[in-house]
């Protein structure tokens, strides 16, 4: 049933079996979009890329994109930062067109298909095409950004606050279970390629374009069952970048909202460079195979799985406030010792993923339930593009300042371990949230529990 205004609660009239159908539909995009983040992002198109760039190089390792002079090592990390910041232009469009018409469906598609068509076009990564890598990769992480904005503005519509962290929290696992599904197939392709008869840059392309498939496919599910709400006629004269700015103006009437948003943009920057730069350091600094790489990433997408359920039950008796900031703590500690692993030691390379995993999930998860309770009834869209803002318009400074501290000092160890200052400050500034009265302020109910 229609509503004539977004809501930050389900209606009333809306009965539980509809509910739950449409959060059902809701866990699949992240099914559907999830592959990319893990089989593309983290597993195998950071080494590959950056083996193409060095194929590309000049004699003292450097590519010339657009004349500038890029270490072939860095041109990956580097990519990674372009596609934030051209998210970051394009989010507030998509977050002012869905609150303004109402339908999100339609915008969810275009951006998630746009992205599954960029993902399978990799297959056609070959030789020395980096620059292809390049414009593909921001396509299909600005498509991923803007998909995001939307699927996660949903959320606060679909699920009552006491709801929140679970539903969530089961988003998040649905996601890492389908990437653990396809990895799987994946290593057996890769392991197994001669049998196949392909060769193993075959196979790792067909790896790349097969979450493009994935995606694409998958998305057809949350697009069926969740459904769209009228927007209020009052907004319907906002503007992208002018709504942006209406919208940091808004939040100005609630500074715990911002002072969460800064929070969270900056230890997310830490979260989303490990996620995107682990392989690079595996496989570049730590000579790790393509398969242990795998193997690893599929341990952590397991363990996120679990890591994400159970951090949801953390917080049902912690607060999610708590249990996030425990989760910083534990990153700190696993990243730092990143900085110590030796050299061509799967084992330690798999306890480290382990530590990863147990955290990810559930520190991105209770994030996006902790900050649906902030957000004021009607600007879910809106001020849910401001958090994808922060989560992914600052994520260009961590893989920045990785890239350029492998170029300056030729060590992706120093790399890694500058990452720690992002969890550190991101835990500073966390804990100094009143949440309780940031949901108070935002008009919302505050649960007993948060």
């Amino acid at each position: 049933m229609g509503t004539d205004t977004v809501r930050a609660t389900p209606p009333a009239d809306e009965s539980a079996a509809e509910r739950r159908r449409e959060q059902r539909g809701w866990y699949f995009y992240d099914w559907a979009c999830s592959v990319y983040s893990t089989s593309v992002l983290t597993v195998f198109l950071g080494p590959y890329l950056t083996e193409i760039a060095k194929s590309a190089a000049d004699a003292d390792g450097y590519v010339h994109p657009l004349g500038i002079p890029v270490s072939a090592g860095s041109f990956f990390a580097y990519a990674v930062s372009a596609s934030v910041i051209v998210s970051v232009f394009v989010m507030p469009l998509a977050g002012a067109a869905a609150d303004r018409t109402g339908r999100k469906k339609p915008l969810l598609a275009a951006a998630a298909y746009l992205g599954a068509a960029a993902t399978a076009g990799m297959f056609f990564l070959d030789g020395d095409r980096y620059l292809l890598g390049g414009l593909l990769l921001i396509v299909a992480n600005t498509s991923l950004a803007v998909s995001m904005v939307l699927y996660n503005s949903y959320l606060p519509q679909i699920a009552p606050p006491e709801e929140r962290d679970a539903v969530s929290s089961r988003g998040w696992a649905f996601g890492y279970a389908s990437g653990a599904l396809v990895l799987v197939a994946n290593l057996v392709l890769f392991l197994a390629h001669d049998t196949f008869g392909v060769s193993e840059s075959t196979a790792v392309r067909i790896c790349l374009a097969s979450a493009g498939v994935w995606w694409g496919a998958f998305t057809l599910v949350p697009l069926r069952r969740l459904r769209d709400r009228k927007a209020p006629p009052s907004e319907a004269s906002a503007r992208g970048w002018r709504q942006l700015a209406s919208t940091v103006r808004d939040m100005r009437r609630h500074p715990h909202t911002l002072s969460f948003l800064l929070a969270y943009l900056v230890y997310n920057d830490g979260v989303q460079t490990v996620i995107s730069q682990a392989s690079v350091y595996g496989s570049e600094e730590l000579g790790l195979g393509q398969s242990t790489l795998i193997v690893a990433v599929l341990l952590v997408q397991v363990l996120a799985v679990v890591g994400a359920l159970a951090m949801g039950r953390l917080a049902r008796t912690y607060g999610a406030k708590r249990t996030i900031l425990g989760s910083l703590v534990a990153w700190t500690v696993t990243i730092g010792a990143g900085f110590f692993l030796p050299a061509g030691a799967p084992v330690w390379f798999f306890v480290l993923a382990a530590g990863i995993g147990l955290v990810l999930g559930g520190s991105q998860a209770l994030s996006r339930s902790l900050f649906s309770h902030l957000v004021p009834a009607g600007k879910e869209a809106e001020y849910f593009s401001a958090y994808e803002i922060s989560d992914r318009g600052m994520a260009w400074l961590g893989p920045l300042i990785f890239g350029l501290t492998y170029q300056l000092t030729g060590s992706y160890r120093d790399a890694i371990v500058s990452l720690v200052a992002f969890f550190v400050i991101g835990f500073v500034l966390l804990a100094r949230v009143p949440v309780r009265r940031a949901i108070r302020d935002a008009g919302n109910p505050v649960p007993d529990r948060i």
